[in-house]
């Protein structure tokens, strides 16, 4: 049972998202982005799953709800970040839900990242110690 099972705090793993050129959303006109998960720990993470939507309402406040599509990663080595989908900007104002479960050590850990409406954008690029280009962070 669900009550039966320990579950830690996740600590050193995040969601991010950077600009990518290379990834499946970009036209000549706007450049792509991509979602990355982070591993800032000692240990691998592993049997990753994500699991990814977006909701919201549009102009006229009707609800939209994007497909919810679930991502399987063996394994992300410790101090590496691993990319998970491209993010089409079409869908910056809507909530972006990443809910991560992986296991480090045979324990289960399991956490919901979420970036608010319009959070992902240029002016909000950061530096992302484990990434090259700038990024946006949900920790």
């Amino acid at each position: 049972m669900k009550k039966d099972i320990p579950f830690r705090p996740v600590v050193g793993v995040s969601v991010a998202i950077t600009p990518d050129e290379q990834a499946a959303t970009a036209t000549a006109d706007a450049p792509g982005w991509q979602v990355f998960l982070i591993n800032d720990n000692d240990q691998p993470l592993q049997n990753v799953i994500v699991s990814s939507n977006g909701y919201g309402t549009d102009a006229q406040g009707e609800a939209i709800r994007t497909s919810t599509l679930r991502h399987a990663l063996p394994e992300v080595p410790p101090h590496a970040a691993a990319p998970v989908e491209a993010l089409d900007s079409a869908l910056f104002q809507l909530h972006n839900q990443y809910w991560v479960s992986y296991y480090i050590d045979g324990q289960v850990f399991d956490r919901k990242f979420v970036f608010a409406p319009d959070s992902i954008g240029f002016k909000q690029l950061k530096p992302i110690s484990l990434l090259i280009p700038q990024g946006i962070l949900a920790t």
